[in-house]
């Protein structure tokens, strides 16, 4: 193990503070681990190159990330980021935005912006907003998803890759998850102020019935033989163009 992962494997054992306002408990728990970060979660947050290729922004597209921590998403768009009108970075916690700051300093259209996910709205409608592990770290999970619908053009699309664990007896065509996944995994994550929920992709398919949704499992550094389940969702406002619904499960 090197230097680099105890880091952040010793912030992940302290754990989020329990109290404060948000985005003082973030920086609290970020902050130590900050210059660390992206190379953990490459190891952690699977799924984030399938969204972004998916999303596949065309030129000229104006973009936002709720909840974007250091920018590290944008290098999952490749030769697309030159070509977009704009992207917002925001996010609460000024460690991690400092990240970000040095990542895009050469990148005109991207700006970085400190900022609630829940209450942050752009100057204008955009094209594309999208979650990346972050909509289980917002307590107001459901302003998040609501806020973000309004920041969209008639026809922009909303992305999401993030944890989760299934309903006890979920819709026909969605994956089940056992007792023991249901019970561990929340429990395991809610040290460090994550909250995989249900909920969250049952709120998603009602309020975008036009969407694609993929569902994954992956390994989890230093859990050998664990694999945590996460999702890959794509959902669109009426006045666009999506194929209609496709899910599929995957092991």
């Amino acid at each position: 193990m090197g230097r680099s992962d105890a880091q952040v494997l010793l912030s992940l054992m302290r754990g989020q503070p329990r109290h404060g306002a948000l985005a003082a408990r973030l920086q609290a728990f970020y902050g130590p681990q900050a210059e660390h970060y992206d190379a953990f979660r490459e190891r952690l947050l699977h799924g984030r190159a399938e969204l972004l290729w998916q999303l596949a922004p065309r030129p000229g597209a104006s973009v936002i990330e709720l909840g974007a921590g250091t920018g590290r998403n944008l290098g999952f768009l490749g030769e697309r980021l030159s070509t977009l009108e704009s992207v917002e970075l925001v996010d609460l916690c000024p460690a991690l935005l400092e990240q970000a700051r040095r990542r895009t300093r050469r990148l005109p259209n991207v700006r970085v912006v400190e900022a609630d996910a829940v209450t942050y709205r752009p100057a204008r409608p955009v094209d594309l907003v999208y979650f990346s592990y972050s909509l289980t770290m917002i307590p107001d999970w459901e302003g998040a998803l609501r806020n973000a619908l309004t920041m969209l053009k008639p026809g922009g699309t909303l992305g999401l890759v993030d944890f989760y664990v299934s309903d006890p007896t979920p819709v026909p065509g969605l994956v089940h998850h056992g007792a023991l996944t249901r019970w561990f995994w929340p429990r395991w994550f809610a040290h460090d102020g994550v909250r995989p929920d249900p909920a969250h992709l049952r709120l998603l398919r009602r309020l975008l019935p036009a969407h694609r949704l993929r569902q994954h499992r992956a390994p989890v550094p230093y859990l050998p033989g664990l694999r945590v389940p996460y999702y890959v969702f794509i959902g669109r406002l009426p006045g666009g163009i999506m194929r209609q619904s496709n899910e599929s499960r995957t092991s």
